[in-house]
């Protein structure tokens, strides 16, 4: 017996999610939960957002169940108290020894909203969009390798008009120890918490901060010693640590020092585009360099020497298109560029598969009722990427079955 999850792929094949590998990823998901008659309600949930097609509701995910079990699907995920850590960190070692993950990849989850009662929603700029609309935000942390991806924590950012407001608190009921955290510290905060107590592989953490501060960012993961890389504006400022000859020419500058810089050790490097399924190949240069911060030159203890990554994404430009910022000074170019493009399959993985799942669907208004639900849409996500990736496996060896034996001479 299998669920089938009736979101189609890009080929128009449903995944089809084994019972074996559901009920493993069930048990292990809901063990931490205390008692029974609860983890008998997240299992109907998470069945729910696996097979009940168009938007997730809490009526929706009741009538497929066969029977009227709104108010207890309602009173597990708005009221009860078990707690989302446990849960989490148990999806994220099932996920990370089944994937074998390259990359942490951190991913902003924007959830636009009508009104103004849900937890977190303001009218806020929102980078991706360009635009200031109506919204939730939240950070992801997501485990990734070339095979499949799952988001494996979750963080709510709450303006200041939430957390300093006693009666928004109270109606949401906001954790007293919870305060107003931008989105780039909310994803700062899942990945202390992974990296610290999860017992979790070391990998880089990738993520983009075009519209963050780079410096405080790769401060505070340098301090915690996580590897990183990090996509960062073009106009950030830059020291370079060995003197490089500019071009020749009137308007030689910094900049034209950087170009030329990245230039000495530039290669081609071949990658996957998930978003497109495509193999292609790019242009990278690499430069030792270190980091200013915005308001003028750091400290000499806090001069930390780090390497630029530059891509050349448009041939006929003579700038990259692409920077990316690193501490992985070990690794060979190709590598860190690789790991960087990982991104692009959370891209695709949450557009695809996280919001079929309702990640996007959650109607209440309470903090713990967002984090409840969002814990059961990882969950769903963790059974979807093992059937997936244990799918295509089986693939692969089939065509490997299938080729034709080559005799050796």
């Amino acid at each position: 017996m299998s669920v089938e999850h009736r979101q189609q792929l890009p080929d128009g094949i449903p995944v089809r999610i084994p019972e074996g590998i559901l009920s493993e990823v069930l048990s292990g998901a809901l063990a931490s939960i205390p008692r029974s008659d609860q983890r008998r309600r997240g299992e109907l949930y998470v069945r729910g957002l696996l097979t009940v097609a168009g938007k997730k509701t809490m009526r929706a995910l009741a009538d497929g169940a066969g029977n009227s079990v709104e108010q207890s699907l309602y009173q597990f995920i708005t009221k009860s108290t078990w707690r989302n850590g446990p849960v989490r960190r148990a999806m994220a070692r099932l996920v990370a020894q089944r994937l074998d993950p390259r990359a942490w990849v951190v991913h902003p989850l924007v959830i636009t909203k009508v009104g103004r009662h849900s937890v977190g929603v303001e009218r806020q700029w929102v980078a991706d969009l360009g635009r200031v609309v109506n919204c939730q935000q939240a950070m992801g942390v997501w485990l990734v390798s070339e095979q499949g991806s799952c988001p494996v924590d979750w963080r709510l950012a709450l303006p200041e008009c939430w957390t300093d407001h006693p009666e928004r608190r109270d109606r949401a009921s906001i954790p007293e120890h919870v305060a107003s955290c931008p989105p780039e510290q909310c994803a700062i905060g899942s990945v202390a918490r992974m990296s610290s107590g999860w017992e979790l592989p070391d990998r880089p953490v990738v993520m983009d901060l075009r519209d963050g501060d780079p410096y405080a960012v790769s401060a505070e993961l340098s301090a915690r010693q996580v590897p990183f890389v990090l996509r960062i504006d073009p106009a950030t400022r830059f020291a370079l640590p060995d003197p490089v000859r500019p071009p020749a020419g009137d308007h030689a500058g910094p900049a034209d020092a950087l170009i030329a810089a990245l230039s000495r050790n530039c290669l081609p490097v071949e990658w996957y585009d998930h978003t497109t399924d495509t193999v292609r190949a790019t242009s990278v240069g690499a430069t030792r360099v270190r980091l200013r911060r915005r308001s003028g030159s750091a400290p000499a203890g806090e001069r930390r020497e780090l390497v630029l990554l530059g891509a050349w994404t448009d041939r006929n430009r003579r700038v990259p298109g692409e920077y990316w910022l690193s501490n992985l000074s070990g690794a060979q170019l190709g590598t860190v560029y690789r790991t960087a493009m990982l991104i692009r399959r959370v891209v695709r993985d949450q557009a695809e598969v996280t919001d079929g799942l309702g990640a996007r669907d959650f109607e209440g208004r309470s903090f713990r009722g967002w984090h409840h639900h969002m814990t059961m849409v990882t969950v769903a996500h963790a059974a979807h990427a093992l059937a997936w990736s244990e799918e295509a496996a089986e693939a692969r060896a089939a065509v490997r079955e299938r080729r034709p034996m080559v005799p050796v001479a």
